[in-house]
């Protein structure tokens, strides 16, 4: 298997995450990443730790699939004007926060100013933007100076959809407040940095009706809870996993596995 479908989101597609999971019966995957969790917010950091983790909680305008192409995810259609400056973008029906809450455009927009802020693509498409704005709960439209033709990679390069309240935040100010819009939701009561991160199923969560591909596709939840453990030391780790204290290690080092 190719090292990129190692992600954290084997907890969510089916053929990932089955090293030791015939000895663990229950609905519980406890895997070893492949470093801690300092900062659960994907935006501020940079660290692919903090994008699995946002993998868990949060979705995706658009993600990439398997020929790392980007692919609708929380999109249903979209549409672009001829010249290539206007774009209407529709989400799909029933997308909703952990609190319950519906996914707006509002909230699109927030989450593409505050992500946007803090990476290149991103960067390079605020300064081609005249304007966005929302003109119905399920729609947002972008209206360009230029054209940029790479709108649907930039937004497949993690740009994390979070309630607009949240991400009003200043891009260069830690979040506090880890409500989400993915397949997991993240008990932030049970987070010890250096320790443990957990996240439970989120029951309301809607997949896409079609195959997974890397981080695109339908996420279909296989666990009611994800107990990410952090073991720094790599021999911990494998001696863990031997043990069936673990179900599975990110990346062991290949000279301790017999």
């Amino acid at each position: 298997m190719r090292r990129r479908t190692f992600i954290a989101t084997a907890a969510v597609l089916p053929a990932l995450a089955r090293p030791a999971l015939a000895q663990n019966s229950s609905r519980v995957l406890r895997f070893v990443p492949e470093g801690n969790l300092n900062n659960p917010d994907p935006v501020w950091t940079t660290t692919t730790v903090a994008r699995n983790h946002g993998l868990m909680i949060w979705d995706m305008l658009f993600a990439r699939d398997d020929s790392f192409s980007p692919r609708p995810q929380m999109v249903e259609a979209w549409e672009a004007s001829e010249d290539g400056l206007s774009w209407r973008f529709r989400l799909r029906d029933g997308l909703a926060f952990h609190d319950g809450t519906p996914v707006r455009g509002q909230d699109c927009i927030a989450s593409i100013r505050r992500w946007a802020q803090r990476r290149p693509l991103g960067q390079t498409l605020l300064q081609r933007t005249e304007e966005m704005s929302a003109p119905d709960d399920r729609s947002f439209t972008i209206r360009l100076k230029r054209p940029f033709s790479l709108m649907l990679d930039a937004f497949a390069d993690t740009c994390f959809v979070m309630p607009e309240r949240i991400a009003a935040t200043d891009a260069f100010t830690q979040i506090g407040d880890y409500v989400g819009s993915g397949p997991y939701r993240f008990v932030r009561a049970e987070w010890v940095s250096g320790s443990q991160a957990i996240y439970v199923k989120n029951e309301a969560y809607r997949p896409r009706a079609e195959a997974p591909s890397f981080i695109a596709g339908g996420k279909v939840v296989h666990f009611d809870r994800v107990e990410w453990r952090i073991m720094p030391d790599p021999a911990t780790a494998v001696s863990a996993l031997t043990n069936n204290e673990v179900d599975w290690v990110q990346q062991p080092q290949v000279d301790l596995l017999g």
